[in-house]
């Protein structure tokens, strides 16, 4: 957590609009790219929901807004994710449409924190 006088990475990246615009364009790159149709299979058809609680949670994990914990309670990322197989190739999958939406999004040095983080969270995951 930041200290008082530190930004956020909620706020580097721009705050909710900008969380909004990622979140979208990392479900329309798994939503338009055979790539990652593994992936995309362990989702709903329809991605409203999906986009939703992604945003709620980013909001913060970023360090932003604890719109996931005032909705759903604590995320439990693990164990949420625990009824779906995500091996290596599912994780990469992940990986690789949000690392495209950082790299159309997000600004260095931001975007190779927030790309660790992302990876370090994805591996964690991992259930196969």
């Amino acid at each position: 957590m930041p200290g008082p006088n530190e930004i956020t990475h909620y706020e580097q990246i721009g705050g909710e609009a900008a969380l909004r615009k990622l979140v979208n364009r990392f479900y329309d790159l798994m939503d338009d790219n055979k790539e990652v149709e593994d992936i995309r299979k362990l989702h709903a058809k329809n991605l409203k929901i999906s986009r939703e609680k992604l945003f709620l949670f980013l909001s913060g994990w970023l360090g932003g807004p604890q719109l996931y914990v005032e909705k759903y309670g604590h995320p439990m990322l693990r164990r949420r994710h625990m009824p779906f197989a995500i091996g290596e190739k599912e994780r990469d999958q992940w990986l690789l449409c949000m690392n495209q939406a950082l790299d159309e999004q997000i600004d260095e040095p931001l975007r190779q924190q927030l790309k660790h983080s992302f990876a370090k969270v994805a591996d964690h995951m991992r259930n196969q």
